[in-house]
C-alpha cells in the first residue's frame, strides 16, 4: 500500500521553451500559469490562491530581484504572500518543497508553486559565468572552473570507476532527442544519433556538445491543495507522497566521492519511505540530465540500477518510451531545455500530464506512479518528489 497523499497537484502549467525574445521572465511566468488556469478552470485564483512560491536562479540575467513581487505582479496575485526561492538549478524543485512545507502547515489551502529564467538574451560566456556562481566562489569559481569541467570531473572518475564509455553517455542524449521530438514544447525538436554526439566538439572532456544541456528561456509552475480539497478543483488530481530534500557540500573537491550524489541518494530515500514504495515501483521520472553522465548517476542514485550499472541501463533501452522505465519522456534538460529557475516543477508538470493521461505522442502507458530529481549545482542541493494518480 502506498502512502497517504501530503498534498495534491490540481493542475499545472509550463511556457513554451526556447529562446523567447523580446519577453521577460515575467511574462514566461505569466505565460505557464495562464495555462495552468486553462487546465483548471473550476479554480479562482485571487479567491483560492493563498501563496505563492518562485524559483529563480540569478538577478544577473536581467538585472532583476525581488522575483516573487514581481511573478505576482504579473499574475494578478496581489496581496498574498509571494516568495522567490533559490538552490542554484534545483530552485523550483525547493519551491515545490515550500509549497508542501505551506500546504501541510495549514498556512494556505491552496498554493502556487513554479519557477523561471530567461537566459539567452546573454552570451555564452556570460551565463557560464552566472552559473558558475552556484560552485564555491574562493576554492571553484576563482580558479577558472565552470559546471561543464565539475560535471566532467565526475563523468571521468565514472568512467574510471566502471568503465562507463562515451557511447553510454551518447545513449542518453540520443534517448532525450528523441523524446524532445514528441514534445511540441521542447526547446529541441531533431532526432540525433551516437556518431552526432560523439563526433561533436568536445566541451570539457569527456563531454561534448550534445552531451549538455541547452541555454533556455521558459517557466514552468503547479497548483498545489490539501488532498480533502483537490475534488473541489479537478476530477484528475495528481497527488504528491512523498517529499526530500538534502544538501551536500558546496564544494565538489569536498566530497568522499565523484561517481554519486549524497544529497541526491539521502533526498531519494527520505522520499521512498514518506511513499512506501520502492525504485521498482515506479512508472516513469524525470531526472536531472543536466549533462549525459548525470542522468547515467542519477539511475543508481535514485535505485534504478546498481551502482557501476548506469551506463549499461541507458544503453539497454529500458529508460526509452516504451522500455521498463521511460526516464525524460519530456526530453529532460537535455533536449527540452534548461532554464534554470524552472526545471524543477517543469518536472512536476511532465509528471502530471504522464499520470492524468494527457502526455499524448509521449504518454507512458498505465503510468500511475511518477519521481522527480531535481538537482542545484554540481550536487549541494536536491530535491526528490514521488506522485501518484487518483486512481492509484
Amino acid at each position: 500500500m502506498v502512502g497517504k497523499p501530503l498534498v495534491s497537484i490540481v493542475s499545472a502549467g509550463l511556457s513554451k521553451f526556447g529562446k523567447r525574445e523580446g519577453l521577460y521572465a515575467r511574462e514566461l511566468f505569466a505565460e505557464a500559469f495562464k495555462e495552468a488556469l486553462d487546465r483548471c478552470p473550476r479554480l479562482e485564483p485571487k479567491r483560492d490562491i493563498k501563496a505563492m512560491f518562485v524559483g529563480h536562479m540569478g538577478e544577473a540575467y536581467e538585472h532583476q530581484g525581488h522575483t516573487g513581487a514581481a511573478a505576482a505582479d504579473w499574475t494578478g496575485l496581489l496581496n498574498i504572500p509571494a516568495t522567490r526561492t533559490e538552490a542554484a538549478c534545483a530552485s523550483s524543485g525547493a519551491a515545490l518543497r515550500s509549497g508542501v512545507y505551506a500546504v501541510l502547515s495549514g498556512l494556505a489551502d491552496v498554493v502556487l508553486v513554479g519557477g523561471v529564467e530567461k537566459m539567452t538574451h546573454r552570451t555564452t560566456a556570460e551565463v557560464t559565468e552566472y552559473l558558475a556562481m552556484a560552485s564555491d566562489y574562493p576554492f571553484e569559481q576563482w580558479h577558472g572552473i565552470t559546471f561543464p569541467g565539475l560535471f566532467a570531473l565526475m563523468a571521468k572518475a565514472h568512467m574510471h570507476q566502471y568503465g562507463t564509455t562515451e557511447a553510454q553517455l551518447a545513449a542518453v542524449a540520443v534517448k532525450n532527442h528523441y523524446h524532445g521530438t514528441l514534445n511540441p514544447k521542447a526547446q529541441m525538436q531533431k532526432e540525433i544519433t551516437v556518431e552526432t554526439v560523439l563526433a561533436s566538439r568536445i566541451v570539457a572532456s569527456p563531454l561534448k556538445l550534445y552531451d549538455c544541456s541547452l541555454i533556455t528561456d521558459g517557466a514552468s509552475c503547479a497548483i498545489l491543495t490539501k488532498p480533502e480539497l483537490a475534488r473541489r478543483f479537478t476530477d484528475q488530481p495528481v497527488h504528491i507522497i512523498g517529499s526530500g530534500q538534502a544538501s551536500d557540500t558546496i564544494g565538489l573537491y569536498e566530497r568522499q566521492s565523484l561517481t554519486s550524489l549524497s544529497a541526491a541518494k539521502l533526498a531519494a530515500k527520505i522520499a521512498y519511505e514518506m511513499a512506501a514504495v520502492t525504485p521498482d515501483d515506479i512508472d516513469v521520472a524525470e531526472v536531472h540530465d543536466c549533462f549525459t553522465s548525470a542522468e547515467i548517476i542519477a539511475y543508481e542514485d535514485l535505485g534504478f540500477c546498481k551502482a557501476g550499472e548506469g551506463g549499461k541501463l541507458a544503453e539497454s533501452g529500458e529508460t526509452r518510451l516504451g522500455g521498463r522505465l521511460p526516464v525524460n519522456t519530456s526530453g529532460g534538460l537535455k533536449a527540452k531545455g534548461h532554464p534554470v529557475g524552472a526545471t524543477g516543477t517543469a518536472q512536476a508538470y511532465e509528471i502530471y500530464l504522464q499520470l492524468t493521461g494527457q502526455a499524448e505522442r509521449r504518454q507512458v502507458k498505465d503510468a500511475k506512479l511518477g519521481l522527480t530529481h531535481n538537482v542545484g549545482g554540481s550536487g549541494a542541493t536536491a530535491a526528490v518528489h514521488i506522485y501518484r494518480s487518483e486512481t492509484q
